[in-house]
């Protein structure tokens, strides 16, 4: 069918570079996978921040290649989320006092303004969704020796499922993309904090965040979201673990 269109209509010079533009499918497939392997490994908080890992080291733990491991790192080195140092060396970022409190500034508004927003859009079984992870994130924290990984998850989904009723595409890749940089720091004071984890006011802020979600009170809304992200962001500088 190509031969019969480029020899009637276009020459074999102009359909080159367009073929040429293209990527097999398989390949354009299996890199997309592992970048949103890599994507959720930070976004879940299953690195630590400064940590050090090879491309060899995550291509045998994806079960693939180094190639589109290669690039899925890259893609994530422009967004913020992971340095490439020399020798095929990845580092998860540092995070400084500094950074951090522009990130929770930046989060504050953006995850604000898709709470405001979700608050049009939720349904019962939004709600009932959402209680489900709330109650597994509480019970998780109340547990004597919680599976951690579980409970940040929980946080994690909780807060997702919110921002994803905004529908709001663009805001939530803007979102995303700052997990991606602060999912390391929260899950590493979450396993580090065993003695605040039992008063953590986070169940409490979530609480009311639901409760104004169900309300469809916007204003209350945004204002549980803050009081959750302060409230966490306060602990986590007062631990003195980040460097200034």
């Amino acid at each position: 069918m190509l031969q019969r269109i480029s020899s009637k209509t276009v020459s074999a010079r102009e359909v080159r570079p367009a073929l040429a533009a293209l990527q097999p499918v398989e390949n354009a497939t299996l890199a997309l996978r592992v970048y949103r392997g890599l994507r959720e490994m930070l976004m879940a908080g299953q690195v630590q921040p400064g940590q050090k890992l090879t491309l060899r080291e995550l291509a045998g733990a994806l079960g693939t290649s180094p190639m589109p491991v290669r690039e899925a790192v890259q893609r994530l080195a422009v967004e913020g989320a992971l340095e490439a140092l020399p020798n095929r060396t990845i580092r998860v970022p540092v995070m400084t006092k500094t950074r951090f409190r522009e990130v929770r500034r930046i989060r504050i508004a953006l995850e604000g303004l898709a709470v405001e927003e979700a608050t049009r859009h939720l349904r019962a079984p939004d709600f009932a969704r959402l209680e489900k992870y709330n109650g597994e994130f509480t019970r998780g924290l109340q547990r004597r020796h919680p599976d951690l990984s579980r409970v940040f998850r929980a946080n994690k989904e909780l807060h997702f499922a919110v921002y994803e009723a905004a529908a709001m595409p663009v805001l939530l890749g803007a979102i995303e993309s700052l997990w991606l940089q602060i999912g390391p720091v929260l899950y590493l004071s979450l396993r580090t904090r065993a003695d605040y984890r039992g008063r953590s006011p986070a169940p409490d802020w979530h609480s009311r965040l639901l409760g104004a979600l169900r309300r469809r009170d916007a204003v209350s809304a945004r204002r549980a979201l803050e009081g959750d992200l302060m409230s966490a962001g306060e602990q986590i500088l007062a631990e003195g673990e980040l460097p200034e």
